[in-house]
């Protein structure tokens, strides 16, 4: 069987990788707070936790507890519950697209062709 060889250059389609629930709640709170123009030490006093672990939590390294995350929210002024939601909504459109994509191919067409120049060897 021939082997696809890749002219350099040409760039491998990658699927988007599906945010993880700690990495959407992370996104949700530094867009509020830099949206309210604060830093990352203002938001962590009031919240009463480290700017450290509030750097840890907005880049989704952390998975707050309940405690920390309602201390995080509070002190941006939002509550839990809107929080959440904006998290859902952050991840819902792009689990919707990918897994509607992978249906629409598998029924669709046969097989995807590459992008591209490609080098069949017989």
């Amino acid at each position: 069987m021939a082997e696809v060889i890749r002219f350099p250059g040409t760039r491998e389609v990658v699927a988007p990788r599906r945010l993880l629930w700690r990495e959407a709640i992370g996104h949700e709170l530094r867009r509020e707070r830099h949206a309210q123009e604060r830093t990352q030490g203002d938001v962590a006093d009031a919240a009463g936790i480290s700017t450290q672990y509030l750097s840890e939590l907005e880049r989704g390294r952390k998975e707050p507890s309940s405690e920390i995350l309602e201390a995080a929210a509070g002190a941006l002024g939002l509550d839990v519950g809107a929080l959440a939601r904006r998290a859902a909504d952050a991840i819902a459109p792009v689990v919707d697209l990918t897994e509607a994509a992978a249906h629409r191919a598998a029924d669709a067409a046969p097989a995807a062709r590459p992008d591209g120049p490609v080098l069949l060897a017989a």
